[in-house]
């Protein structure tokens, strides 16, 4: 029983960074049925992002989890910034252009993000300057530390905080109208562009926030680093039901589980053959994912 509650803690561990960046792909391709290929590449902009910070004010900053917080958020404003950025330079002027035209231009703006960092930063690993320490905590004999209780639970705070924003919020009504019927949305007076922006920024911010725990939690990056975790989270966010939050949430956990318990049984290089084979099965089964509904476009 312990074996099985410690692989079900390191799957929802796992599945939390998968969450934050499944989050944005669901959020853009929810409003503007954009597929944005250089979202885990934003992922991997968050952790150099934080990397900078610290090298920079690595003394006044400290170490422990306020440090590891504040940095969090220089982070999230930074990528976020950056995510509106791209969606004015590289996605809106494609707005109305084929659905083909715009995926090649978020394929090739992660390859511009991926190889832009390996220039500036270089092509070999760069160790995180700082780390969540402490004990551990024991749950029926299975083992979670406490750096990885803290993660987990900055990242359902932010699941829960971008719930209510785009449930109780006006702003989050905006985007659910726009989601619905954007023409519509622009002749009553709903600033779509900015609303389109808004939303650019909420799901690269929080794919930084999943960027900085990372590299605080496995001490080093590379700019590759956000290449596989992009499959991932978008194979989490399909098999949730891309479009659906919710369905993000619980496709992130459902593919962290799945992976920790194929690793246990069947091997560590055994785990990406598992993630995406699921993903083909499931999808024969299910299409729509787990919380996604069939529709019909309107003509």
């Amino acid at each position: 029983m312990h074996h099985f509650i410690q692989l079900v803690v390191s799957g929802l561990f796992v599945g939390s960074f998968y969450a934050l960046v499944a989050l944005g792909y669901s959020m853009v391709y929810g409003i503007i049925k954009l597929l944005n290929f250089a979202h885990g590449d934003i992922y991997m902009l968050g952790a150099f992002a934080g990397f900078t910070v610290l090298s920079v004010g690595a003394g006044a900053l400290g170490g422990g989890l306020i440090a590891l917080i504040a940095i969090m958020i220089a982070a999230m404003a930074a990528t976020g910034t950056f995510g509106v950025i791209l969606e004015r330079v590289a996605y809106r002027p494609l707005r109305s252009a084929p659905r083909l035209s715009v995926l090649i231009t978020a394929v090739g703006a992660s390859f511009a993000l991926e190889y832009g960092i390996a220039v500036a930063f270089g092509p070999n690993p760069q160790v995180y300057q700082i780390g969540v320490t402490g004990g551990t905590l024991n749950i029926a004999g299975a083992r979670i530390t406490y750096a990885q209780l803290a993660m987990m639970a900055i990242a359902v705070l932010l699941m829960i905080a971008l719930d209510t924003l785009v449930r109780k919020t006006r702003s989050g009504r905006a985007m659910r109208a726009i989601a619905q019927d954007p023409k519509a949305c622009l002749l009553m007076g709903v600033n779509v562009d900015r609303v389109i922006a808004r939303t650019f920024f909420i799901g690269s911010a929080l794919a930084g926030a999943a960027g900085v725990m990372a590299g605080a939690y496995y001490g080093k990056i590379d700019f590759l680093m956000g290449f596989v975790i992009g499959l991932k989270a978008f194979t989490a966010a399909v098999i949730g039901g891309i479009g659906n939050l919710r369905g993000a949430v619980l496709g992130a956990v459902v593919l962290g589980l799945l992976e920790s318990f194929a690793v246990a049984y069947l091997g560590s290089e055994w785990r990406d053959v598992f993630a995406f084979g699921f993903l083909i099965l499931f999808l024969t089964v299910r299409p729509t994912g787990l919380l996604g509904e069939r529709v019909t476009e309107r003509v």
